[in-house]
């Protein structure tokens, strides 16, 4: 069961990736995105943290709602 759950949140991860506009983005530069994402950790890993959490948890909560605008 464990290993079909970790599947599944792979399957979703990549989903936000996509979603993202990171794929078109990069050409489907694995490694550029692996580099953005890295990039990502080193931040949250840094004083800024709490505010960074903060301002990308807004930013993610926007573009779900406006996908979700746009399906509708």
């Amino acid at each position: 069961m464990k290993r079909r759950e970790r599947t599944r949140q792979l399957i979703q991860l990549g989903g936000l990736v996509a979603k993202a506009g990171l794929v078109e983005l990069t050409d489907d530069d694995r490694a550029v995105i692996l580099g953005l994402l890295d990039e990502a950790a080193a931040k949250l890993r840094s004083a800024e943290r709490d505010q960074l959490l903060t301002l990308w948890r807004r930013r993610g909560r926007r573009a779900f709602s406006h996908n979700s605008d746009k399906e509708d």
